[in-house]
């Protein structure tokens, strides 16, 4: 993609999710992560009420006189994006791809959490970590987010995400926000290093997919193609049996993921390249306050 198709795609981003940041989510986002920590302002007189837990017993023997420690909410959140950049978020029957609903996913989160003055960064994970993006702070720094996410060529088209989910572990330091953005293709490896990561931090899954991962189309026999290992294989789609087979196994996948995050408590948000997700994002906002 030359600069000026790059430069227009990332503007048209900007365009179409700026007055959605504005009037939909900074309220939304605000109050559902706000508080996520608190730090030591300073100390004051004890008042008749004040829990005796809080009492700073260092000043209080100093003075001979009791004093409370007073805390105040930590309002700069860092917030991560990890991105699947694998070779299967390039696939969409549709007007959009997996990889396209990610980036304006991201752009949505993006800016929102620039709006509320947090610090956004994010990690492209493939079977590798493929690029580290730290945190930082303003719209110059979603912008290159987002840029990076147009342009980024992957150098793996396989998927790993607990690579990506340990190096978080080790990269944060403090609590943060962490959004996934993939079709999770490979989540029932993830269950060991998603339940450490949640432990720690605010973790939210979104689950990209394409409706003919759910609706097999009736396209005649067609060959296909797995586009993380290469393998080739003809399917009959006008088949009755094979399409029942396929919508089967999608629900069976669908239930499995939805129980799993379940049990885990992490919030997971399946949205479809064919879909308006931005009920889906505001309904997982309000359900975070």
């Amino acid at each position: 993609m030359d600069v000026l198709a790059l430069q227009k795609k990332i503007k048209l981003i900007e365009i179409r999710t700026r007055h959605l940041t504005k009037d939909l989510f900074a309220g939304a986002y605000q109050s559902s992560f706000k508080g996520r920590g608190m730090t030591f302002s300073e100390v004051r007189d004890y008042q008749h009420g004040d829990e005796v837990r809080t009492i700073d017993w260092n000043v209080t023997a100093r003075f001979n006189a009791p004093f409370v420690k007073v805390f105040e909410e930590e309002r700069e959140l860092t917030v991560l994006l990890i991105i699947d950049v694998s070779a299967s978020m390039n696939f969409g029957t549709e007007e959009k791809t997996k990889k396209d609903l990610a980036l304006e996913i991201a752009a949505v989160l993006l800016f929102s959490a620039i709006a509320n003055n947090d610090r956004i960064g994010a990690v492209f994970v493939s079977d590798e970590v493929e690029k580290f993006i730290p945190a930082g702070t303003g719209k110059k720094h979603a912008l290159l987010i987002l840029r990076e996410m147009i342009e980024f060529q992957a150098k793996s088209s396989k998927t790993n995400l607990n690579v990506g989910l340990q190096f978080i572990r080790n990269v944060l330091k403090k609590r943060s926000v962490c959004f996934l953005l993939s079709d999770l293709m490979d989540v029932h490896s993830l269950k060991e290093e998603l339940k450490i990561v949640r432990a720690k931090h605010d973790f939210t899954s979104f689950r990209l997919v394409d409706k003919s991962e759910q609706i097999l189309p009736d396209l005649g026999v067609i060959q296909l193609k797995n586009a993380e290992n290469g393998k080739l294989s003809w399917v009959n789609t006008s088949s009755a049996e094979v399409q029942k087979a396929h919508a089967a196994n999608f629900e069976t996948f669908e239930n499995d993921l939805k129980n799993q995050f379940l049990k885990l408590g992490i919030d997971l948000v399946s949205i479809h390249t064919s879909e308006d997700y931005i009920p889906k994002i505001i309904q997982l906002f309000r359900s975070k306050k």
